[in-house]
């Protein structure tokens, strides 16, 4: 990877107000830019919302399809990277919690949640890839809130190529310092276990579905440590220019690198 300036939003994200959630997220895109970010990564489902019931359906988009498009277009106006989440609906009416990758000038591409949480069983249906993104020189991949519990998946990102691992989330219920006790339990252990950065951030506020969520973001270094972090509780843009020399240093020390030396024979990754 080369120097990249990063931002990770925490933003509100009414259920089904997709054309409010869709300016909410144009106001950071731009913020972000203005504060020199190649790339801003958003909340899981931050455009639908996070809806745990059938009513899912109703809000559910097809991809590519309007939000997609405007998505795209808001990266090519901003000449930014967006990482924003809808509930996409495919041909045969199923639904995944689904993130999107839009960056300027290219195809959009999307991340489909593979692991889903015992809540949302029954209304979202689990994805069965696990992408590798490229944008500004940074290979990336993502993994939404449930997700980041698996090291399993972290640890394929990591195999193949990633030197960043976006994790954005829709976690609601307890206080900013709940939720952030509770990262720290297995977020710095999937950068520090892979030797990779990890990028965090929540939705915040009442969702209009009875879910209060605790706005917070973390960016963790490639040894577990917490480089910065926002336990506001409110919408806000956490920025971050982060270093190649940061993650050189991890992967050429003989000692503090292990990925290479996992015993791939006996554990099939």
């Amino acid at each position: 990877m080369k120097d990249i300036r990063i931002a990770a939003v925490i933003t509100c994200a009414p259920a089904g107000e997709i054309r409010a959630n869709f300016n909410r997220m144009a106001h950071w895109a731009g913020r972000a830019k203005a504060e020199g970010a190649a790339i801003v990564c958003f909340p899981e489902l931050n455009i639908t919302g996070y809806i745990t019931s059938p009513d899912v359906l109703e809000y559910a988009e097809p991809v590519p399809g309007p939000s997609a498009r405007r998505i795209s277009e808001l990266a090519e106006k901003e000449r930014i990277t967006i990482l924003a989440g809808i509930a996409e609906k495919d041909t045969r009416g199923r639904v995944f919690a689904t993130h999107l990758v839009a960056a300027p000038g290219k195809k959009i591409l999307k991340y489909r949640k593979l692991h889903i949480a015992p809540p949302e069983i029954g209304v979202y249906t689990p994805g069965k890839s696990i992408p590798l993104f490229e944008a500004d020189g940074l290979k990336f991949g993502i993994g939404l809130c449930y997700d980041s519990h698996f090291p399993e998946l972290a640890t394929r990102i990591a195999l193949k190529g990633a030197d960043l691992i976006f994790m954005p989330h829709a976690s609601p219920r307890g206080t900013c310092k709940e939720k952030f006790t509770s990262w720290m339990r297995h977020l710095p252990a999937r950068a520090f276990d892979n030797s990779v950065f990890v990028v965090a951030c929540n939705q915040a506020c009442e969702n209009r579905k009875q879910m209060q969520f605790p706005g917070i973001a973390l960016i963790i270094g490639p040894s577990g440590e917490i480089i910065k972090k926002d336990l506001s509780g409110r919408e806000g843009l956490l920025t971050l220019e982060l270093k190649a020399e940061t993650l050189k240093k991890v992967r050429e020390h003989r000692m503090r690198y292990f990925l290479p030396r996992r015993r791939a024979d006996l554990l099939d990754l």
